[in-house]
């Protein structure tokens, strides 16, 4: 299983950033894919989630109205659309996939992405 995260960048605040995940070496009915991130000094948290069921996502209360998940199964790949970017945004962005039910364990998930930097500045 492999996941290649992209699309992160330098963009003011008030921006849009769109950021993908894609993903080989897989193919299951049950999953859950989850961007995370993780700025300097601080641990790895949860930013969106998104399930096979139709309608099943979350976000983060820091990030709602403002971030929107998507996922393309016939591409295994997940996105990230970022609007309204503030400068609180900025770290670095990881995508992650677990075989199973939703959950916002980090410490669950079976595979991650390598990151991709997202910093939010003028």
């Amino acid at each position: 299983v492999q996941l290649q995260a992209s699309g992160g960048g330098l963009v003011q605040p008030g921006g849009s950033l769109r950021l993908s995940c894609a993903g080989s070496g897989y193919r299951s009915s049950v999953y859950t894919y989850g961007w995370f991130r993780q700025a300097p000094g601080k641990e790895r948290e949860g930013v969106s989630f998104i399930s096979e069921r139709p309608g099943s996502t979350r976000y983060a209360d820091s990030v709602q109205g403002r971030f929107t998940i998507s996922v393309d199964n016939a591409k295994n790949t997940v996105y990230l659309q970022m609007n309204n970017l503030k400068p609180e945004d900025t770290a670095v962005y990881y995508c992650a996939i677990r075989f199973g039910s939703m959950t916002y364990d980090v410490r669950s998930y079976d595979a991650w992405g390598q990151g991709t930097l997202v910093t939010v500045s003028s």
